[in-house]
């Protein structure tokens, strides 16, 4: 997390639930979490975006089946108000803030056995059938929260420029999960799985940023590792995040991060390195299947330049760990080159 000089982090309990909107337009208010069942090989990650300010919310659920089918969805609800976070039959609800949370969905899939095809979003969905479906999920945290709301020295808001915004606060914490998932009749059990959850409120614009990489895993109840890095003022910073041992987070001193690309610039695969002060780790990821997501930048004509958000479930390891877990990429496409490669290969 990029701390402005002159502030810090307040990290309250209460910031589980949802906040008053602020009188910014593009306020957001969105909940993220994932979930894997690494013996089963299934795994799915959902998200619920308020923008009540814009009079709808942003909701999306992806289904990772282990027959390397994937189940999509996205809708753009109307919705009046901030007071919950629940549309579009998904819902969120605290049991108990920084410890337990219920995550449910009722609606349709797009169940496609071709997850590339969302690079076309119009066409997968003229191509694809959608499928009912059910989710039922409890998440426990296993780790601390990290993060919490950005505010001045003194405690006062910090100011921010809403057009360049992605955030006021930002939580996140390493969680075990149980529950199910039924497909077009089919149930899929999650027992003793793990996953991933995020929180952000404040003005959000989704161009704020130029690229990023984020992976969140969690390999047990007692070992996990948050890593991302992103540029700021057009040069990358070093690997920031965690590493999670025996409840403990240990943050990231020094670190990097080695991506595999095919021809089209999906991920296949990644090595990372990270120090801590306890010590060093090498982290290896191999893509299994992706689903790319896009969003057009403000303005453009067409989709020469766009933000394209690769979703891809993978096989982590770390020494003798194994686990399934996320990689997320978010690069503003041109000429079909990700603006992080374009940028490492100038600065080569």
């Amino acid at each position: 997390m990029y701390m402005p000089p002159g502030t810090r982090l307040k990290l309250d309990p209460q910031d589980e639930y949802t906040h008053p909107p602020e009188a910014a337009g593009n306020y957001n208010e969105s909940m993220y979490f994932n979930a894997f069942d690494s013996a089963r090989g299934i795994g799915l990650w959902l998200r619920l975006g308020n923008r009540p300010n814009e009079g709808h919310a942003e909701m999306s659920v992806c289904v990772y089946l282990p027959d390397g089918r994937v189940g999509f969805m996205f809708a753009r609800p109307a919705i009046e108000h901030n007071r919950e976070m629940a549309a579009a039959g998904m819902r969120f609800e605290v049991v108990e803030p920084f410890k337990r949370l219920r995550v449910s969905y009722r609606g349709e899939l797009l169940l496609m056995d071709d997850p590339m095809a969302m690079a076309d979003p119009s066409s997968a969905f003229k191509r694809y059938p959608k499928k009912p479906a059910t989710i039922e999920l409890d998440f426990e945290g296993v780790s601390p929260m990290h993060g919490g709301e950005i505010v001045n020295l003194d405690g006062s808001p910090w100011a921010l420029d809403p057009e360049q915004s992605v955030y006021r606060g930002h939580t996140e914490q390493n969680v075990a999960v149980n529950g199910f998932v039924e497909v077009d009749g089919t149930r899929h059990e999650l027992r003793h799985g793990t996953g991933y959850r995020d929180k952000s409120w404040g003005p959000r614009h989704w161009h704020s940023f130029s690229w990023y990489k984020w992976l969140p895993v969690t390999f047990s109840r007692d070992f996990g590792v948050l890593l991302s890095i992103k540029p700021v003022g057009g040069k990358a910073l070093p690997v920031s995040g965690n590493v999670l041992r025996g409840g403990v987070y240990e943050p990231v001193l020094d670190g990097r991060i080695e991506t595999d690309y095919d021809a089209q610039y999906v991920p296949r695969g990644l090595t990372a390195w990270v120090k801590t002060a306890q010590g060093e780790y090498t982290i290896t990821g191999r893509v299994l299947t992706t689903v790319p997501l896009r969003h057009k930048l403000r303005g453009a004509a067409d989709f020469s330049r766009y933000t394209r958000i690769t979703e891809s479930i993978s096989e982590y390891r770390c020494g003798d760990r194994r686990v399934l877990g996320m990689t997320e990429y978010c690069d503003v496409m041109a000429g079909g080159v990700p603006l992080s490669v374009s940028e490492q290969q100038a600065a080569a």
